[in-house]
C-alpha cells in the first residue's frame, strides 16, 4: 500500500469519526449532561500583544479571577474576537486598544462556557463617545444591537460605567450582547444553542408558575425594564447574574441555576 492511499485512508477515517462524533456522539452527551463534550480547544489560537494582555490585567476584574490556564482561553478568545469582528467609531470617536480589548473581553465573558462563541449575528461593534440620536425612532440611545445591519452599538461614556459600579446590576455591554446571543441561541443549531434554547424553555416554565412572577416583581431585585419582554427579562436577567452572583443565587435559586446552565458558565469563575 502506498503513502498515498494510506494517507487518503487516514483521511476518510477521521471524517467519518468526526461525522459520528457530531452526529450521535455529542447529541447523546448533550442530552445526558446538558453541555457539549468540550469547549475550549485552541490549536491555532491567535494571541494578545503585550499591552492588550495589560489591559485585561489592569481593567477587567473577571479575567484576573480565572486561573492561569483558563486566562490564556479567555485571551485566545479575545484576540479572536477582535480579529473576527469591525470596530467602527462614530461623531469623532477613536477606537483604541482599550475600546477593542474591553469590549471583546465582555462578549467573552458572557460567552466563557460557549462554543461557537463567534456568532454571526453580527459583525460589526459600533461606538459613539455618548448617548447618540436614533433617527429611527427620533430618541437619545446608549446602545442597542441591531439584527438588520448586523451591528452591536454602545455609547462608550454608558459602557464603561457599567464596570465603574461593579454590582449595581446595570452593565451596558453585557445588555447589549446579551440581546445578541438571545437572537442567536434561539435560531442556531450547534450543541451549545440546543442546551441553550433547552435552558431557556425552563425559565418559561419557571416563570408560569403561581406566584414566581409576582414574587420576581414584589421583590424588586430586577429593575422594572426587565418585565417589558422576554428579550429584556433575558438581558436584564444576565446583567444580574455576573454583577451580584451570590444575592440571585441566595434570592432565587432555580432561576440563577437555569441561567448558568443556559450559558454553560462554570461557577467557580464568579467566585
Amino acid at each position: 500500500m502506498s503513502l498515498v492511499q494510506i494517507f487518503i485512508i487516514v483521511f476518510f477515517g477521521f471524517f467519518i469519526a468526526l461525522l459520528f462524533f457530531g452526529a450521535i456522539i455529542e447529541p447523546l452527551y448533550v442530552l445526558v449532561f446538558n453541555k457539549p463534550v468540550y469547549i475550549h480547544w485552541y490549536p491555532f489560537g491567535q494571541k494578545l500583544t503585550a499591552s492588550q494582555r495589560s489591559i485585561l490585567e489592569k481593567e477587567f476584574v473577571f479575567y484576573g479571577k480565572l486561573s492561569d490556564k483558563r486566562k490564556r482561553f479567555f485571551e485566545f478568545r479575545v484576540a479572536a474576537f477582535i480579529s473576527k469582528y469591525k470596530f467602527i467609531g462614530k461623531e469623532g470617536f477613536v477606537i483604541t486598544d482599550q475600546v477593542k480589548v474591553l469590549v471583546s473581553a465582555t462578549f467573552v465573558m458572557l460567552t466563557f462556557g460557549i462554543r461557537y462563541y463567534l456568532i454571526k449575528v453580527f459583525n460589526k461593534i459600533i461606538i459613539y463617545p455618548e448617548a447618540y440620536f436614533s433617527t429611527i425612532n427620533k430618541e437619545f440611545h446608549k446602545g442597542e444591537f441591531n439584527p438588520g445591519v448586523k451591528a452591536v452599538v454602545f455609547s462608550w461614556k454608558d459602557f464603561k460605567e457599567g464596570f465603574q459600579f461593579e454590582n449595581d446590576n446595570i452593565n451596558l455591554g453585557l445588555h447589549e450582547f446579551a440581546h445578541a446571543l438571545y437572537f442567536h441561541g434561539l435560531k442556531a443549531k450547534d450543541q451549545s444553542s440546543v442546551v441553550f434554547a433547552d435552558a431557556y424553555v425552563k425559565i418559561q416554565e419557571y416563570l408560569v408558575q403561581p406566584k414566581v412572577l409576582d414574587h420576581l416583581i414584589a421583590s424588586n431585585y430586577l429593575r422594572i425594564y426587565a418585565y417589558t419582554s422576554q428579550a429584556e427579562f433575558f438581558a436584564v436577567v444576565l446583567e444580574h447574574f455576573f454583577e451580584t452572583p451570590q444575592l440571585f443565587k441566595q434570592e432565587f435559586p432555580e432561576l440563577y441555576n437555569n441561567i448558568r446552565s443556559m450559558i454553560n458558565f462554570e461557577e467557580s469563575d464568579l467566585q
